[in-house]
């Protein structure tokens, strides 16, 4: 890897030389403009919109056009007279526990290389993060730009993470906030079901790029003139269903991809209310056969009595 800049930690007293890189690429396909009949690249000159004439590459500034329309052209000298600090330092401001920093603010990823003078502080401050779960936040210009942006440790490096300012965020407008939606206990119940049933530990490797297999796999076959792979039919079921009903089938998807047993259903109020029907008519049943024991009972008491009764 190539460095894209040099310059120093400033951890207090302690100074630490440091080499950024740039921690990540982006594997994407970068397709040509090109003349459809032969495949030649199509060119364009820089041509200006007041003379008409071609420019040179050496003969073009830089140009911000105010509200007015007026242009004001900036040189490479002027930009270096802007007041900020370009001494090729990154200042560290404070510390801050990790999840007060919102990921929306990160910006791009950077390795950070210690010189060899300088291993010894820097293992030390990327411990020092390491044990208190701190981030470190920070100032440095990169190309005459002054950024935010936050060290952490990960694994035996010094990452930072450049960030965007505060007035860079766009503020959400939308007009379904000015409302209030409310979810039914039984959704919320069955979404934290789902939840549950696709729970796990976060494995990059675990995750392909489809789109990139796919694309390179179209590229070779139109390279060597073989049939174009072909995109799979998604099937139209053409079948409306309520979220209710989409959250169940959900979470059955989710267990049977994982193996998972479908639970037992428990009865249903009306299988108990059944339950305590029969349970109500077995103890009516006892009632009347007490009762009937009884007047059998009685029944024989009074039958000797007749009989003795009847000679006098």
């Amino acid at each position: 890897m190539r460095s894209v800049w040099r310059g120093a930690i400033s951890f207090g007293l302690v100074t630490i030389g440091v080499r950024l890189y740039t921690a990540t690429e982006e594997h994407d396909f970068r397709f040509h403009q090109v003349h459809r009949e032969d495949g030649g690249r199509i060119r364009y000159k820089r041509v200006c919109q007041v003379c008409g004439e071609e420019v040179a590459f050496a003969d073009i500034a830089k140009g911000y056009e105010l509200d007015d329309g007026r242009v004001v052209v900036m040189s490479n000298e002027d930009l270096d007279k802007l007041p900020i600090n370009t001494d090729h330092a990154i200042d560290v401001l404070e510390f801050v526990p990790a999840e007060e920093i919102d990921p929306i603010y990160f910006q791009k990823s950077y390795y950070l290389e210690p010189d060899k003078a300088a291993t010894r502080p820097y293992v030390l401050l990327r411990t020092a993060l390491e044990r208190s779960g701190q981030l470190a936040v920070v100032k440095i210009t990169i190309r005459q730009r002054e950024t935010l942006a936050m060290l952490r440790a990960r694994e035996d490096l010094l990452v930072m993470h450049t960030m965007l300012w505060p007035d860079e965020i766009r503020k959400p407008e939308f007009d379904f906030l000015d409302g209030k939606t409310e979810v039914r206990p039984q959704e919320l119940k069955m979404a934290s079901s789902l939840v549950e049933s696709m729970a796990g530990s976060f494995d990059p490797d675990d995750f392909t790029d489809d789109y990139t297999e796919a694309m390179q796999k179209l590229i070779e076959a139109k390279a060597e003139g073989a049939e174009l792979p072909e995109q799979p039919e998604v099937e139209d079921t053409g079948e409306v269903i309520d979220l209710m009903t989409a959250l169940e089938r959900s979470v059955e998807q989710a267990r049977s991809a994982r193996g998972e047993a479908k639970p037992e259903k428990k009865p249903a109020a009306r299988s108990r209310s059944a339950g305590t029907s029969s349970s109500s008519r077995s103890r009516a049943s006892g009632k009347t056969a007490a009762k009937s024991k009884e007047t059998a009972k009685e029944a024989k008491e009074k039958a000797p009595a007749k009989k003795r009764a009847k000679p006098a």
